[in-house]
C-alpha cells in the first residue's frame, strides 16, 4: 500500500493547486472521492463475493460429509436388516424341521387402495339426481349463454 503521510498529501495538494488552479480545484477533488469512493465500493463488493464463495464451499463440504454420513447409516440399517432377515429365515426353517405345521413364510401386509375424494366425480352425481328433485330446488340442466339468458328473460315492449 502507499505510505502517505501528511507532508506527502500536503505536497500533492500544492502541486494540484499550481497546476490546477484554484478555479478547477474543487471539482477535480470532489471528482477524484466520488471515484475513490466508487473503487472502495468495487473493493468491497469483490471481498464480498470472496466470502460468500468461501462460505458456499464450505456449506457444499458440509452437505458432503452430512450425505456420506447419511449413507452409511442407510447401509448399516439395510445390512442390520439383512441379518434380522437372514436369522427369522434361520428360525423358520428350525420350526418347519422340528414342527412342520408351521412352514409358511411371513405374509406381507394387506395393501388398501388409493383415497379418492368423493367431490372428484360431481357429473356423475349430477347425472344421478332425479330431474324433478332439479327442477324443484332449481338446477339449471340447460346451459345458455350470457346473451341467450337476456334475450329470454327480457321484457317484451308493447308498441
Amino acid at each position: 500500500m502507499l505510505d502517505l503521510g501528511i507532508s506527502k498529501l500536503a505536497l500533492i495538494g500544492v502541486v494540484a493547486l499550481i497546476v490546477i488552479g484554484p478555479e478547477k480545484l474543487p471539482r477535480v477533488a470532489r471528482t477524484v472521492g466520488t471515484l475513490l469512493g466508487k473503487a472502495q465500493r468495487y473493493v468491497n463488493d469483490v471481498k464480498a463475493e470472496v466470502n460468500r464463495s468461501m462460505e458456499l464451499d464450505e456449506l457444499r463440504k458440509m452437505k458432503d460429509s452430512f450425505e456420506d454420513a447419511a449413507r452409511e447409516a442407510e447401509q448399516s440399517v439395510r445390512d442390520n436388516a439383512r441379518d434380522v432377515q437372514q436369522q427369522l429365515e434361520g428360525v423358520g426353517a428350525e420350526a418347519a424341521a422340528s414342527d412342520g405345521a408351521w412352514n409358511t413364510p411371513l405374509e406381507t401386509p394387506v395393501s388398501y387402495p388409493e383415497y379418492k375424494n368423493p367431490r372428484k366425480n360431481w357429473r356423475l352425481k349430477r347425472g344421478a339426481t332425479p330431474q324433478w328433485y332439479k327442477s324443484r330446488s332449481g338446477v339449471r340442466t340447460r346451459a345458455q349463454s350470457g346473451a341467450a339468458r337476456v334475450a329470454r328473460f327480457r321484457p317484451h315492449r308493447i308498441d
